[in-house]
């Protein structure tokens, strides 16, 4: 592993990046999204810390050095135990450590973390500060601007001043409430109004501190206009059902032209990286399955998206599978996609 980052150096550098996503944004995923973008910053899913701590290390946070940056996001409300699982995690070699303020699951409400946080935001700050005191890399908050019939002008500001005070290095929030009551996981992610303009003064009112966001940005576009608001901004579902928007985020904090981006030599590293998975007992769709939306409106896409979906998860399948879903694409049409 590389040497972890030190406290509070340069967290700004880190504009875009690509969201916790439980069951989307595992090891696979995150050696696949390295490969499109090196500048990009990756979260794990969430991870209990009471696993952490008492479950199988190796398996839940073991990663590939190439992913750096890449940061563990931890779930839990015990500041004792979130403080020892950063620490394992900063062991691990992860350039951040996280606490989820903003999952409205069924499970993390029965569990007294993720979204329902909001509520008790002097425990959040308790958790902040015994992680702070445990690790030497930034520890930063993921949350909501509220939830149930909480007022987002009232709630936010309480949550992010207390974290502050705890010595928060960064506050990404994701610019919906969560209904705790009434609404599935799901309809979390689509129904509650996004209010981009909330988290806005919420960065106008705190200038020396990172203000990143969240919720709904579709396009590198749509992220150029948050900058000019905001420290970051955080890509969700878009990066994952259409991965090639991150082979531009390099390009775009250079400030460079978006260069030709080599999809030979990435459909060879991914190749390279299925077969050694393949090798010590994984499946190619383990792989692969994180793979399918990368050519999203290019000739040949639908045929790509038909081979990875019927033809990786098939027992004894290697990674000819993935050569041959590429034969299938017209990469030269990507520049006018």
């Amino acid at each position: 592993m590389t040497k972890n980052l030190k406290r509070n150096n340069n967290y700004k550098r880190f504009k875009v990046s690509v969201a916790p996503m439980m069951d989307w944004t595992d090891r696979h995923c995150r050696f696949f999204h390295r490969q499109l973008s090196h500048k990009t910053l990756l979260y794990t899913e969430m991870v209990v810390a009471d696993a952490v701590i008492h479950g199988a290390r190796e398996k839940l946070l073991g990663f590939d050095n190439t992913q750096h940056p890449v940061a563990l996001q931890l779930g839990g409300s015990d500041p004792r135990k979130l403080a020892e699982a950063a620490r394992i995690g900063s062991d691990f070699g992860y350039d951040e450590i996280n606490l989820n303020v903003g999952c409205p699951s069924d499970r993390v409400q029965s569990g007294t973390f993720g979204a329902c946080l909001m509520l008790t935001p002097e425990l959040v700050a308790d958790c902040v500060a015994a992680m702070k005191a445990a690790v030497d890399v930034p520890v930063t908050v993921k949350c909501r601007i509220g939830v149930d019939d909480q007022d987002p002008e009232i709630a936010l500001d309480d949550l992010s001043d207390k974290v502050f005070d705890a010595g928060v290095d960064a506050l990404w929030v994701h610019a919906r409430k969560a209904w705790l009551k009434g609404l599935s996981p799901k309809e979390n992610r689509d129904i509650p109004p996004l209010d981009y303009d909330r988290v806005y003064r919420l960065k106008e009112s705190n200038p020396d501190r990172f203000v990143g966001i969240n919720g709904g940005v579709q396009t590198l576009k749509e992220a150029e206009e948050h900058f000019r608001h905001m420290d970051g901004v955080m890509l969700g579902r878009a990066a994952y059902h259409t991965p090639g928007i991150l082979t531009d985020v390099d390009p775009l904090l250079e400030g460079k032209p978006a260069e030709s981006f080599d999809f030979t030599v990435l459909i060879e590293t991914m190749a390279d990286y299925a077969t050694r998975h393949i090798a010590h007992g994984g499946r190619l769709g383990h792989v692969t399955r994180h793979m399918v939306g990368l050519f999203h409106g290019l000739p040949g896409a639908r045929r790509w998206r038909q081979i990875l979906s019927t033809e990786a998860p098939r027992p004894g399948a290697g990674a000819q599978v993935l050569r041959d879903a590429f034969a299938a694409v017209d990469v030269s049409a990507y520049e006018d996609a």
